[in-house]
């Protein structure tokens, strides 16, 4: 395989004090409903994909830990809160809505599902509307400005406000 064929990939928290760049194949990206990925991502499930052999680098800051049990750490922005690694013995997987194009990572297979919460196979059946949709009971969303990372490297972060 030449070097053009490699796969590469990159992302980070929703502040951007967090980044990361991964060279190589990695597993197969996977959701899990076990009760320590729901309360570590404050979510129905953790979506998450095993980096197996790829190379993995922090290329701005790292990950604070919190060992969620003993044999399981959990990466995430000690600034903003965004969970982004589950790291066992021989395994480190990373959260797929930290990349910066998470659509790439479609899941494959689910883990946990004893856990799985009851509701969760009908969420594609709720009514859907644009985030728009609502600007009569939230009139913010009409100037509302983001302060999240953008979905791509930057030289520094944040932005000098002017």
């Amino acid at each position: 395989m030449s070097l053009a064929n490699i796969p590469t990939y990159s992302g980070g928290c929703q502040c951007g004090a967090v980044r990361f760049h991964i060279e190589g194949a990695m597993g197969q990206p996977s959701i899990c409903h076990c009760r320590m990925c729901q309360k570590a991502f404050g979510a129905f499930y953790a979506p998450l994909v095993n980096i197996r052999s790829a190379r993995l680098a922090w290329t701005r800051g790292a990950p604070k830990r919190f060992q969620s049990s003993n044999h399981v750490s959990r990466g995430f922005c000690e600034g903003c809160g965004t969970p982004l690694t589950y790291e066992a013995p021989g395994c480190v997987a990373i959260s797929i809505g930290a990349f910066d194009q998470p659509e790439e990572l479609a899941p494959a297979v689910q883990w946990g599902i004893e856990e799985k919460l009851p509701y969760v196979d009908r969420l594609h059946e709720l009514p859907g509307h644009a985030t728009m949709d609502d600007t009569q009971d939230a009139p913010f969303l009409h100037d509302l400005v983001s302060y999240q990372h953008p979905d791509h490297d930057t030289e520094t972060w944040p932005p000098e406000r002017k």
